[in-house]
């Protein structure tokens, strides 16, 4: 499984994992179908992800994207209504990426410390994939500052959170449910901010912070599947 063997080959696209155009998407104006129309898109959001990790997400233009993408500028409008709609769409990617490689971790899991391995693993390979990726890091750096993307991560949480707790349900006391639940979709969202700490420091220091907070997991999350 893990998240960073499903990345692209780095000399295909060293920026950013690509993910086919039926994502679900909650800001493109349309979505392409034809061949062309498919190729001309991926163009566009290739070109945000080259400007961003060049100069941030605050200083992407819809000009400068239909410039480096060589199509008109009505063709990235035709798509994107301004440029919030193309972070939140390359957002929206990485969180599929994160949450299908989170599923088919979970979905090998048959004993609680399989289950246990599993977000261990998933964890890491999450922090390995924003350690490597600038423009995953640009944007999620951004959540807070942004009302829409802040939605899209709690949403996201959740629905990794219910992935964690139909897997870890099977081994826990029935009396103990609505706890694991809550704890599911909590470690999920705590997740996504331990990982912003750990890659805005050094390397040591952010992986000590990496291996806390999994033996925080442990104690919470898996602690709760023992006691009930």
């Amino acid at each position: 499984m893990r998240i960073k063997q499903n990345l692209p080959d780095k000399d295909k696209d060293p920026t950013m994992p690509a993910v086919s155009t039926s994502s679900k998407r909650t800001s493109v104006r349309k979505i392409p179908t034809q061949a062309r129309a498919k190729e001309r898109f991926e163009r566009i959001l290739d070109a945000a992800r080259n400007l961003i990790e060049e100069s941030g997400s605050e200083h992407l233009k819809m000009s400068d994207v239909a410039s480096r993408a060589g199509v008109p500028i009505g063709s990235v409008y035709q798509y994107f209504p301004d440029k919030s709609s193309i972070i939140i769409t390359l957002a929206e990617r990485i969180m599929e990426l994160v949450h299908d490689g989170l599923a088919q971790a979970m979905d090998e899991v048959t004993c609680l410390e399989e289950g246990e391995d599993a977000l261990k693993s998933t964890l890491m390979a999450y922090y390995e994939l924003f350690l490597a990726e600038p423009v995953a890091r640009d944007i999620w750096f951004g959540i807070q500052a942004d009302k829409t993307l802040n939605a899209l991560d709690i949403e996201d949480s959740r629905a990794n959170g219910a992935i964690v707790y139909e897997t870890l349900k099977k081994f826990t006391p029935k009396k103990a449910w609505k706890r694991l639940e809550t704890a599911s979709f909590l470690v999920m969202q705590l997740t996504g901010m331990a990982v912003r700490l750990a890659v805005s420091v050094d390397r040591k220091e952010g992986d000590r912070i990496m291996a806390v907070y999994q033996d925080m997991i442990r104690r919470e999350l898996i602690a709760v599947t023992v006691a009930g």
